[in-house]
This record gives C-alpha cells, sequence and structure tokens, in this order.
C-alpha cells in the first residue's frame, strides 16, 4: 500500500529556521497571527429569501358544448360505373382524364353505324305496317257499308276487323323496332349520368366494347364531389350516452334532427369542415359493438376526395357554463390531476381537479375549482406546496369568452 503524502509544511518551517534562525521565525508566526486576528469580523445572519415569482390566473367562465370524436371516411354521395350499353368499335374518347364533368357531357363514341342501318330497316317496316293498317281500316269501312245492305255477311266484317286489329299490332311492333334502334343509335354516345370527377378511361379508341347486359364493358367511373359523405363508427357507451341526453331533453336525436359535426383533416390541428348528421344505422354491428353513422359535409372547393380519413366530432351535450384553463396549467400527482391555487395569505395549495374536454385551446375543469381561485398558470416549477409566493395577474387576452356552441 501507498503511504499518504506528507504534508509540506514541516519542510517549510525547516527551511525557514535554517536560513533565518529561529527569533526571527517566532516574529514572523506572531506578525501573521496578529493579522488574521485583526482580519476576523462578526458575520452578519443571512436575509431570509424573498418569495418565488408566480403568474395566477382565474379560471375562464363561459358556455361550451362537448363534443365527441371519432375517425370517418369520406365517400361519395353518388357513385357511378359507366359501361357500354352497345357494342362495337371506340370511336373517340370527349374527356380529360380526372377532369370535372356535368350531366349529360360527352365521354365515349362508339361507331353508330350498324344501329344506323338497322333503323333505317325498322323505318320500312313500319311505313309496310302503317300501309297494311290503312287498307284493312278501309277494307273494312267497306264491308261495314255492304253490310247494311246484306251484300256482306258478319262473318266477313268480323274477318276484316280482326285483320285491322292484327295491322294494328303489326304498326305498334314496327313501331316499337324503330324505338330499339334509335336508342341503340343514342347509346352509341356515351354521356355522364350524373354531375361529378372523372376517372381516367379505361377503353382507348378502337377497342371493341360489349353492350350485353351480363357482360358490359367498363368505361369509367364518375364521383360525385359536392357534398360529400363522411361515414364513421360510434362505440357503443357514446350512443348510449346520447341516448340517455335524448330522452331527458338535453340533447336532439340524430335520427330526428341534422346535428352539426365537425371535420379535421389530416395534418389539421383544428376543425376545418363544418357540417350535419344526416343517417344513422338501424343496429350496432355484433362484431364491433358500434353504429354505422354518416354526415353529410360541403365541399364546395372540391379539396376532399373519396376515400380521405378524417377526425369527426359530434356534439355530445347540451350548452352549459364551465371554468377552463390552459393546459399547462395541470400537473399529474401520480394518478391524480391537479392545479396550484394561491390561497389569500399567498402560500400554495394543490387541489385535486376532474378534468373535460379542450374547449379552443384551453381544458374544461369539471370539478375541484372555484370561479375566484388564483391558479398558477405561469412559474409552476418555483412552487411548492404550503410555501409562499409572489402572485403577479396574468396578462388580459382577447381570446373567446362568449358562448360556443
Amino acid at each position: 500500500m501507498l503511504s499518504p503524502p506528507l504534508s509540506p509544511v514541516p519542510f517549510v518551517l525547516a527551511r525557514l529556521v535554517h536560513r533565518h534562525g529561529l527569533r526571527r521565525l517566532g516574529a514572523w508566526l506572531v506578525l501573521g497571527l496578529g493579522l488574521s486576528a485583526c482580519s476576523d469580523k462578526p458575520q452578519q445572519p443571512a436575509a431570509a429569501p424573498a418569495p418565488p415569482p408566480v403568474t395566477v390566473a382565474a379560471p375562464t367562465k363561459r358556455i361550451v358544448t362537448d363534443w365527441d370524436e371519432f375517425t370517418g371516411r369520406f365517400e361519395a354521395v353518388e357513385e357511378v360505373q359507366v359501361r357500354a350499353r352497345v357494342g362495337g368499335f371506340v370511336t373517340s374518347v370527349e374527356f380529360r382524364d380526372g377532369a370535372m364533368v356535368k350531366t349529360g357531357d360527352l365521354l365515349y363514341v362508339i361507331d353508330p353505324r350498324p344501329f344506323e342501318a338497322v333503323a333505317k330497316q325498322a323505318e320500312g317496316q313500319l311505313a309496310d305496317a302503317r300501309a297494311k293498317a290503312e287498307l284493312a281500316r278501309r277494307e273494312l269501312d267497306r264491308s261495314l257499308t255492304l253490310n247494311q245492305s246484306q251484300a256482306v255477311s258478319d262473318s266477313i266484317v268480323d274477318q276484316r276487323r280482326q285483320a285491322l286489329q292484327a295491322a294494328h299490332a303489326a304498326q305498334t311492333q314496327a313501331e316499337g323496332a324503330l324505338n330499339a334502334a334509335q336508342l341503340n343509335i343514342e347509346f352509341t354516345h356515351v354521356q355522364a349520368p350524373i354531375t361529378g370527377r372523372v376517372s381516367r378511361h379505361l377503353v382507348s379508341v378502337g377497342n371493341l366494347v360489349q353492350g350485353d347486359n351480363g357482360a358490359s364493358t367498363l368505361l369509367t367511373t364518375i364521383v360525385s364531389m359536392d357534398p360529400i359523405y363522411i361515414y364513421f363508427d360510434m362505440d357503443e357507451a357514446t350512443y348510449l350516452k346520447n341516448n340517455r341526453l335524448y330522452f331527458e331533453g338535453k340533447r336532439p336525436s340524430s335520427r330526428d334532427t341534422p346535428n352539426p359535426v365537425q371535420v379535421t383533416l389530416a395534418g389539421e390541428a383544428k376543425p376545418s369542415h363544418d357540417g350535419k348528421m344526416d343517417f344513422l344505422d338501424n343496429r350496432l354491428d355484433a362484431s364491433t359493438g358500434t353504429l354505422r353513422s354518416r354526415a353529410v359535409i360541403p365541399n364546395h372547393d372540391l379539396s376532399i376526395l373519396p376515400g380521405q380519413f378524417a377526425r369527426v366530432r359530434l356534439i355530445g351535450s347540451a350548452p352549459y357554463e364551465a371554468l377552463l384553463l390552459p393546459d399547462t396549467a395541470v400537473a399529474t400527482d401520480q394518478s391524480r390531476k391537479i392545479v396550484f391555487v394561491v390561497k389569500d395569505d399567498d402560500t400554495v395549495e394543490a387541489r385535486p381537479v376532474v378534468l373535460g374536454p379542450l374547449d379552443e385551446g384551453l381544458r374544461v375543469i369539471r370539478e375541484g375549482l372555484r370561479a375566484e381561485d388564483r391558479v398558477i398558470v405561469e412559474g409552476l416549477q418555483r412552487a411548492r406546496v404550503g410555501a409562499k409566493v409572489s402572485p403577479h395577474p396574468a396578462a388580459q387576452s382577447s381570446g373567446k369568452t362568449g358562448d360556443k356552441t
């Protein structure tokens, strides 16, 4: 083991004695002790530290409404698959992929010449049927005249009456065939059935499309844009709560009343679109315990697309008066939420509170706080329970203090 280092004082004294002698060394020691004694002064007692400064504010009081929040997905109010109704070769595509189209806009043209030829044939058949019907009518008129003088028997009159009816039936069939041919010609010009945004063209010029009912070719799709639906699933507990509020007369039912909703898109910090409830399903999903719900949202700028996700807020209570604080004024003590209140003697008290939802950036305090309390909103790290502080009122803000329903 290493020995502890020797103090340098004995060596310094020995060198002084050797150099100046023992008498001079004693004089230096006496002088040093005297100067040390003269420099010692009685110490003043330390002053008590000043109370730390904190910023306090009274809770904000205003009318608020609770909101329930869900995750939803947008869907189009109307969605159409545009299919060919007649077969033939595509001769032109009349729209730009992804463009907005209106009802009646031309989308595709299918070669109409085969159907025009069929229509010409149907026109000839109709003319023939009309001529035969006219002949049968004249023969019936003559037979009726002759029958009055008994020149023609009643049976001949009946036969000619039946021939006229058959001619009228053939004329009706010919008219139907002509109408069908004309419809097929019309179907060769594929038009937009609704107003909305069209998808890309799925069939190019020169391709043969099928128009059979069972295997008609899909040409494109169109979805309406304004307004737009948002679907979301409401959990069973929220449904029961809202149902209870309805029977207590504190909240209208979304089945009978278009209750307001607010929608926050992805990447947004606050709601940017307002809408109204439009539909509640007739039963809960047994596998998830949720109720499918729907709201309708105006989409005048066409910025929302079907398939987007969003957060949906639905009113969850009647308007009520509440006390609110900045969320930063709330601290956590194990499993409790507390706020620090400055009492009349400027000492700090920890007050357990029951929190509500956020409302315009402020936290609703349901229980544990009075309107006249002075709550520490800044300087929480300097506050100690039971210790005094130097409270300073917070600057008055120009935020909203009115009703929010």
